[in-house]
């Protein structure tokens, strides 16, 4: 989930909001509030939102990912790949408290949806394995939060059979935020220097808590006397990283006061809110672990609604109905159908938001739709029959003048050019692509006027070809694909003179056209030029443009079947009849001189070359290089990444053809993390084993 490649710094929205808004309603406001659940794939992050609902008791019995039963598995594509495809979005109530849920998929072909679904939440809930080599995984996730200043805490999730330590998960964390990570809790272990966690010491409460299986609640235990120690460090590391954020907390560490349990609660909630800390739990959300402290401290600590809506530059105070639509469907009987949160006022069916209506709001869980006649601040809504509403905006009526704060789509990474086997098709491909592209920000698609192929672009190969059997599944369609063909150039090295002479009589009115040129090479990017050199009206001044669009099209296609360019030509002589001398007769004339004169001179092959922007971490760079050079790339130049601790960025000019799938290699080489931005730079001379493979293709 990169953010912008052109941006580093954020504005913190949340630290215009009124004290207020962060000292009192983060701690003790009943507005439904939202958390995303985001995280690496395989993190568990499914198996996470069955256990918080079960543990709520919004649902009676939990799904199994293993069988496919999850409120995340309930399209056929994410049945069919095992894998979240689009965000699940839940109501729950936990302990009087109205609650939304948003599960977003891990896939990095996905994460568009991720992007968009945190925007708009109170919290985040970044779910990573305890395994400290796996931990890279949630840099993207991470930077985006930091960048962003969205609220975040973490869950280090299957520590059930995870060997190692959460002090190894938490170093290894780390290193992948400028945030500090504040450890809440610490684990019992079976026996001294086991592997085996069977609970968990609260550093705040100071209370020891033991794991039962069955998903019962943790028993509330004796803090066994070999973890006193380890507690009693832990806990004061936790007040040292809260006295940075508060004067009157330092005081009271250096003066060897020991806080009130409320004031630590609430400097936790306090920083959580403005995105000074990241609160980080751990468990086992398939054995039900640690799941209820995590909802007992979204209870207690996630900050309220208006700090979503300051963050976004919506002024919750002024009480006027504003709704941020972050997703976008295509229902087969509720057309567009927008999903969106409620951040300031309260909408209620038949109020008008702008140019849309909301009439049929409801509220969502998973693919059940809960109609609802009023949704009040905090609430996420489904908005049915939306004519104009695109995720990113904002419907209300409110006059905001701040810039846009909503993430740009994420860049294309990887492409395939499809095929209509059926004809008749291509009117409903096109509905349907731009029904798949409104769905999701990160896919696109170009009709390339050149190659004329129709270029799907989106995020990965799972990314495309998840499009392709939407394309069958929900629209009919029979599309093949076939790989991008490169946009090939030729050009010239050297000057020539070329006649070209065309002459028809077949009764009547002939057709006649003679012209003489010459041409010479232009530098790499200049394109065409034209003069006319004619003297003594050998031409006449009419006619002369029909030459040179015909010369023209004699640069359609050169020898080698590419257009030619960055090229001179100079009119220099001809001929005409008073009579059989046309337009018509002049563009054929010009056409056949600038094809015998390519043929005779013979041209050279020109490629598209990128310039590219690689972001991958530090420790990824030496492989993210040699897979630049196999490629033919040639390295401009490598630094440190502003504001991202451990990445780097590296500059590349690389062949067009040669990044088609690169996306796939560079995210093997860095395990799954790196992403790159592209444009183009020039075309530059192809030759060798090189153009001959190129001329095959």
């Amino acid at each position: 989930m990169p953010p912008s490649a052109n941006a580093n710094t954020r504005p913190d929205m949340a630290a215009n909001a009124p004290s207020s808004a962060v000292d009192t309603a983060s701690l003790k406001t009943t507005p439904p509030r939202c958390a995303a659940i985001v995280g690496p794939y395989a993190s568990g992050k499914s198996s996470l939102l069955e256990s918080l609902l079960a543990a709520s008791g919004t649902i009676h019995r939990k799904g199994s990912v293993r069988d496919g039963t999850t409120l995340a598995d309930s399209s056929p594509e994410a049945r069919r790949h095992q894998m979240s495809t689009e965000p699940t979005i839940v109501k729950a109530t936990y302990l009087g408290e109205e609650w939304h849920f948003i599960d977003c998929p891990g896939s990095v072909d996905f994460a568009q949806d991720g992007r968009d679904a945190v925007m708009v939440c109170d919290v985040a809930i970044v779910v990573v394995e305890a395994d400290p080599e796996k931990m890279i995984t949630a840099a993207p996730i991470l930077q985006f939060l930091d960048y962003n200043r969205i609220p975040h805490l973490i869950f280090v999730n299957k520590t059930d059979t995870a060997n190692s330590r959460i002090r190894n998960s938490l170093s290894a964390l780390q290193t992948l935020t400028t945030r500090p990570l504040v450890l809440r809790e610490i684990p019992i272990r079976k026996t001294a220097g086991s592997d085996t966690i069977t609970g968990f010491v609260d550093l705040v409460s100071q209370r020891a808590y033991e794991y039962l299986d069955d998903g019962n609640p943790s028993r509330l235990i004796a803090l066994p006397g070999p973890n006193k120690t380890d507690e009693n460090d832990a806990r004061d590391t936790l007040l040292e990283q809260l006295s940075d954020f508060d004067d009157t907390l330092l005081e009271q560490i250096l003066e060897d006061q020991s806080p009130a349990t409320d004031e630590i609660y609430a400097n936790l909630g306090r920083d959580l809110a403005h995105d000074l800390i990241v609160p980080v739990f751990f468990g086992s959300a398939e054995r039900d672990r640690g799941i209820r402290r995590l909802l007992k401290a979204l209870r207690h600590e996630a900050p309220a609604p208006d700090i979503a809506a300051y963050r976004l530059g919506i002024d919750p105070a002024a009480d006027i109905p504003a709704i941020q639509i972050f997703k976008t469907f295509h229902l087969p009987h509720e057309g567009r159908f927008c999903v969106g949160r409620v951040l300031s006022g309260s909408i209620k069916n038949g109020d008008s938001l702008d140019c849309e209506n909301a009439n049929g709001i409801c509220t969502l869980f998973g693919t059940r739709h809960d109609k609802t006649d009023l949704a009040p601040t905090g609430t996420v809504i489904g908005l049915p029959r939306m004519n104009h509403a695109r995720t990113g905006m904002l419907l209300g009526n409110q006059n905001n003048t701040l810039p846009d704060l909503w993430p740009a789509p994420l860049p294309p990474l990887y492409q395939l050019a499809l095929l209509v086997n059926k004809p008749g098709d291509d009117v409903k491909l096109t509905e349907a692509l731009r029904y798949l592209c409104e769905q999701d920000r990160s896919l696109s698609v170009e009709h390339h006027a050149r190659t004329r192929q129709i270029i799907l672009q989106g995020q990965g190969n799972i990314h495309l070809q998840m499009v392709l059997e939407q394309l069958g599944d929900r629209y009919h369609l029979d599309i093949g694909t076939t790989a991008v063909a490169t946009s090939y150039e030729e050009t010239i090295r050297s000057s020539f003179n070329a006649h070209g002479r065309y002459r028809k009589q077949s009764g009547g009115r002939g057709q006649f056209g003679d012209v003489q040129i010459t041409a010479q090479p232009l530098a790499r990017g200049a394109g065409f030029e034209f003069t006319d050199a004619i003297i003594g009206g050998a031409i006449p001044r009419h006619y002369i443009g029909a030459v040179q669009k015909g010369i023209q099209d004699g640069l359609h296609t050169g020898p080698l079947g590419f257009p030619v360019t960055d090229i001179h030509v100079t009119l220099t002589d001809g001929a005409f009849h008073e009579v059989d001398s046309s337009d018509q007769a002049f563009i054929i004339a010009g056409r056949i001189a600038m094809s015998d004169g390519l043929k005779q001179a013979g041209t050279v092959l020109l490629e598209p070359v990128d310039e590219v922007t690689f972001i991958v971490p530090s420790d990824c760079t030496s492989k993210t290089q040699r897979l630049i050079s196999t490629r033919r790339g040639q390295i401009l130049g490598f630094n440190a990444r502003d504001g991202w601790q451990g990445w780097d960025e590296i500059q590349a000019r690389m062949p067009r053809s040669e990044t088609r799938d690169m996306v796939l290699e560079l995210r093997s080489v860095s395990l799954g993390t790196g992403f790159f931005t592209r444009q183009f730079s020039h075309m530059q001379e192809l030759s060798g084993k090189a153009a001959e493979m190129a001329l095959k293709s």
